[in-house]
């Protein structure tokens, strides 16, 4: 129900059980569907009715995830992924093709960096980086007749610097094209971009959403607002030939582009979520706004104790007060900054490796966003094939740690992190 309060939403919304049926989403898990008649299954491939075709392109227990999803970003509707990556590649190449151009910040995680810079180029669809610090004008600077849309996100992975979506959404809108949020670290919970002024949400679902590292997944979320009969869009609003002439502007209104991401996209390249890892990430959404509230609050913990060091050389943690970000922060995330947060320890990149491998409680691993402790070296691991020119671009210096306080008591791992430091 659109009264009931996000909390609430986490438990409720995505499946409704019917008299005598099972409480718990059940797990679907078949990949076909059977149909009384040949004319049903026709009506389904022109897309005249709603139903499920193959779980390569829709699934129950997927469809309740989704449907979650989307009311708890605000959306008019999402699509499940089979990872956070496939997500952000079918959230542009929906609407971009060879020859497009699109702006991102330069301050994205190192895979996104890598899709944008080398797998997109390939397909033809060029990227421009830009500082999302900078000025309005500065990053106009950036467009092109053929940009089709702009890329950032919430909390910057690793950097955890802070987007000012409303700026984005500005600069967005003055050239007719949709504004993208990858809101993971942040989850709906602490920021809903599309209230903000953001087009198209995307996920890893793999990180708070699971929130135990058990299944990998993706979502794109619709705001159901932009304007895709601007000119700019004609995969949009003109007939698909691959399902007899269909306009999604025209067939699904405000549902056009989530629409076109399932039966076209998903259809043709299925990097489809699983019902079972569907059936998993809706039990971590359950809890989701009570672990983001932990989360939270145990970061703000440790990045005190980080910031009173001293051997440490700097944090970044936007619930800092003297974090450059705070005032930020205020604005787009009133609740918590998440609990991931990033520091530098003094002695460069040896120390910081050295700090590392002393860890007990928190383990070195290539992940984020769990409910256990964890800890990386972003230069080493995620954003390794970044250059040392790239790595600064996105804000990354050789010894940058970053650090994702878990749901542990907040004292054992400080005691941890003060063992480790020596």
């Amino acid at each position: 129900m659109e009264s009931w309060r996000i909390e609430t939403r986490c438990l409720q919304e995505g499946y409704k059980p019917g008299n005598g049926e099972p409480r718990v989403l059940p797990i679907f898990q078949s990949t076909t569907y059977k149909y009384d008649s040949t004319e049903h299954v026709a009506k389904l491939f022109d897309l005249e009715v709603p139903g499920h075709m193959y779980t390569r392109i829709s699934n129950p227990t997927v469809e309740c995830v989704e449907n979650k999803i989307a009311s708890l970003e605000g959306g008019v509707g999402a699509l499940c992924t089979s990872s956070g990556q496939s997500a952000s590649m079918i959230a542009v190449m929906n609407i971009c093709g060879c020859g497009d151009h699109v702006v991102s910040s330069g301050t994205i995680y190192g895979g996104t960096y890598n899709l944008f810079s080398v797998t997109l180029k390939k397909m033809g669809v060029e990227v421009s980086f830009v500082d999302p610090d900078a000025s309005e004008d500065e990053i106009q600077k950036a467009f092109r007749p053929g940009t089709k849309a702009v890329f950032a996100e919430t909390i910057a992975n690793p950097k955890i610097s802070v987007l000012d979506i409303e700026k984005f959404a500005r600069i967005s809108k003055k050239n007719n094209v949709p504004l993208i949020v990858d809101n993971t670290f942040a989850t709906p919970i602490l920021c809903r971009p599309i209230e903000f002024g953001a087009d198209i949400v995307v996920h890893s679902t793999t990180k708070y959403m699971d929130g135990h590292a058990t299944s990998v997944g993706g979502a794109i979320v619709d705001a159901g607002s932009f304007d895709w009969k601007n000119g700019k869009y004609p995969d949009m609003t003109q007939p698909d030939p691959s399902y007899h002439g269909v306009a999604y502007t025209e067939a699904f209104a405000e549902k056009a582009y989530i629409t076109k991401a399932r039966v076209q996209y998903m259809r043709d390249i299925g990097n489809c979520m699983s019902p079972m890892n569907a059936f998993l990430t809706n039990i971590g959404l359950e809890t989701l706004h009570i672990r983001m509230e932990r989360h939270c609050e145990n970061a703000v913990k440790v990045a005190r104790y980080l910031k009173g060091s001293d051997k440490v050389l700097s944090v970044s943690y936007p619930a800092l007060a003297e974090d450059k970000y705070y005032d930020m922060a205020g604005k787009y995330l009133p609740k918590g900054c998440s609990g991931v947060i990033s520091f530098r320890i003094k002695g460069g990149r040896e120390e910081a490796v050295r700090f590392m491998d002393r860890l007990k409680l928190a383990a070195i691993v290539v992940h984020v966003a769990d409910a256990r402790t964890a800890v990386l070296h972003p230069a080493s691991s995620t954003h390794r094939q970044l250059s040392d020119s790239q790595l600064m671009d996105a804000g990354i210096e050789p010894d940058l740690i970053r650090f994702s306080v878990g749901l542990e008591n907040a004292d054992d791992i400080i005691e941890d992190i003060s063992q480790a430091l020596g």
